[in-house]
């Protein structure tokens, strides 16, 4: 087992999981995204809910996505860093923010979503599928 971890910029948060267990990666490019991180996509771990262990108590802020899924972004209320995102129509499946771990260098994105909403100054990235939207 190699264990990831990672967690929140004042520590508040902290999160382990193995990282045999994640399921994939990508780089989200929605609207909603980039104003929840402030920059032009959110790259994101999907991890099964019972493979990841998480201390602390983060704030959620839910939205109704674009495709209709209710869409919680879970942030620290001390310092303010996003941390893990979750759907309400998924509730086994949690989204770790790659920009939280302590070592993101493994991180491989293997497809982008919503690339109708990239900007020129941070494009979908080549080499990888591409999705208009969310994948069907």
């Amino acid at each position: 087992m190699t264990t990831a971890t990672g967690g929140c910029l004042c520590g508040a948060i902290r999160y382990e999981f193995d990282r045999d267990k994640v399921i994939s990666s990508g780089n989200c490019h929605c609207t909603d995204c980039q104003k929840a991180t402030g920059g032009g996509k959110a790259t994101i771990l999907f991890i099964p809910t019972n493979e990841l262990s998480l201390s602390g108590e983060y704030k959620a802020y839910t939205v109704v996505g674009s495709d209709g899924s209710h869409v919680s972004r879970g942030f620290c209320p001390e310092c303010g860093s996003p941390v893990i995102s979750y759907t309400a129509e998924q509730p086994e499946i949690k989204f770790i923010k790659a920009g939280s771990l302590d070592d993101p260098s493994w991180v491989k994105p293997e497809a982008s979503y919503w690339e109708t909403s990239a900007h020129a100054w941070d494009p979908v990235s080549t080499g990888i599928p591409s999705f208009p939207q969310n994948p069907a």
